[in-house]
């Protein structure tokens, strides 16, 4: 009789031990899809930055780049949630216009999210956009 109650000691340990460690393994794992969030934003920016850099060069003649800037985490300050910011620097001999039109083939222009503006420097292209991962903790 003393063995079966040893038995169900150990049993009940165990269940104690799971019960109190279930809220430490689910902290844990809230913490790793939290970095994993934060590192697929992170790789989107860098991607992003990549990508329009390409369509620059490639749809505008004689451009020089002089400035490259990628920001991930909440750009406006306002509200929880994630961006990616890129913004772009450059000269060229073509027009505002012929920029925007040359561009339009890749991005839809507004006045908030995807912009380009003469600037003291040359133009600058700004483009912000929700991070796959908007509600991650970098947006906080």
């Amino acid at each position: 009789m003393c063995m079966d109650m040893g038995a169900e000691m150990k049993h009940i340990k165990r269940i104690f031990t799971i019960m109190i460690s279930f809220p430490f393994v689910l902290l844990g794992l809230f913490i790793l899809y939290s970095l994993f969030g934060m590192g697929v934003n992170h790789i989107s920016t860098y991607r992003q930055t990549k990508v329009l850099k390409a369509n620059l060069e490639k749809t505008i003649e004689h451009i020089q780049i002089t400035d490259v800037y990628s920001e991930t985490g909440n750009t406006s300050g306002t509200g929880n949630h994630v961006d990616c910011l890129t913004r772009i620097l450059f000269s060229t001999d073509s027009s505002l216009e012929e920029i925007k039109e040359g561009m339009s083939r890749y991005y839809e222009f507004s006045e908030w999210g995807c912009f380009v503006e003469e600037t003291e420097e040359g133009y600058l292209f700004y483009l912000n956009t929700s991070a796959p991962f908007a509600d991650n903790i970098e947006g906080h």
